[in-house]
C-alpha cells in the first residue's frame, strides 16, 4: 500500500455514486488509504440506476485484490431528495438537456457537490475520518463551477473551520481528462478493474442500461457518455 505521507489519517470515505469516476477513486483510495468507507446519495437523479451498481461495484473491486478487500469497510447511503425539491433540472426532471441562459448544462444541480461534501464531512468526524475523496474534475467535464477545485478547497476549509476537526478533500482526478481516468484505473487495477468500470459502472444521464458499448452502457449521446466514451476512444489509440 502506498501511504500517502501527507495524510493526517490513514482513513478515507469516498464519495461514491456507482460511476465511472468514484469508482476509480474508490480504487485509488483503496490503494493509499488503510481503510475506506464509502458514501453514496439519492437526490432523486433520473439516472437512479447508478444506486444499484454501487454494491455490485464495491463487491467486484474487492475480489480484484485481497489487500483491498481487507481495506474497504462500510457503505453509508444519504437521503438527499431535498435537491429535487428546490427546482427542476435535466439531472432530476424529465426535461431536455441543453445549454441554460447561465450558459451551463441544464444538468447542473445547483448546491449538489456543495451539500454532498457538508454531508460526508458530518459523517466523516463521526467516523473518526478526516480524508474526504471525490471525482471532481475541472479538465474534461461539463463545466459545473462545483466540479472547480478552488470550490472544493475553499469546501474543504469551510468544513474544517465548521467542524472544528482536521479535513481535508483529495480529488485524483481534478486535473486529468477521461482517457486520463480509464489509464489510472489500468494503472491501479489492471484489465481487470477496467473491466469492472466498464461492465458494472454506470454514467449515462439517461439512466439507459440497454445500450452495451466498447466503454460500458449508456444512450451514447448524453454529454456524461460522450465524456466517457471520448476518454475510451483516446485512451486505447495511445495504448
Amino acid at each position: 500500500m502506498s501511504q500517502n505521507p501527507s495524510s493526517g489519517s490513514d482513513r478515507a470515505l469516498v464519495l461514491f455514486s456507482g460511476g465511472q469516476d468514484s469508482a476509480t477513486c474508490l480504487a485509488w483510495a483503496l490503494d493509499r488509504f488503510a481503510a475506506v468507507e464509502t458514501i453514496g446519495f439519492d437526490y432523486g437523479q433520473r439516472h437512479a440506476v447508478e444506486l444499484t451498481c454501487r454494491e455490485k461495484v464495491r463487491t467486484g473491486m474487492a475480489a480484484l485484490n485481497e489487500g483491498w478487500a481487507a481495506r474497504l469497510g462500510e457503505d453509508h447511503m444519504v437521503d438527499a431528495t431535498v435537491l429535487k425539491s428546490l427546482g427542476e433540472t435535466a439531472m432530476t426532471h424529465d426535461v431536455a438537456i441543453e445549454t441554460t441562459e447561465a450558459g451551463l448544462p441544464s444538468t447542473f444541480v445547483p448546491g449538489r457537490n456543495l451539500l454532498f461534501l457538508t454531508l460526508a464531512g458530518a459523517l466523516a468526524v463521526r467516523r473518526g475520518i478526516s480524508v474526504l475523496v471525490g471525482g471532481m474534475c475541472e479538465t474534461d467535464y461539463s463545466g459545473y463551477p462545483d466540479c472547480r477545485n478552488d470550490t472544493i478547497q475553499t469546501q474543504a476549509e469551510a468544513l474544517r473551520l465548521g467542524l472544528d476537526k482536521p479535513m481535508r478533500i483529495e480529488t485524483p482526478l481534478m486535473y486529468i481528462n477521461k482517457a486520463g481516468t480509464w489509464a489510472m484505473a489500468d494503472e491501479l487495477g489492471g484489465p481487470d478493474l477496467v473491466g469492472l468500470i466498464v461492465e458494472d459502472t454506470h454514467t449515462c444521464y439517461l439512466g439507459d442500461r440497454s445500450h452495451r458499448h466498447d466503454w460500458g452502457y449508456g444512450c451514447g449521446t448524453c454529454p456524461a457518455c460522450e465524456l466517457r466514451a471520448g476518454g475510451w476512444t483516446r485512451w486505447r489509440a495511445g495504448q
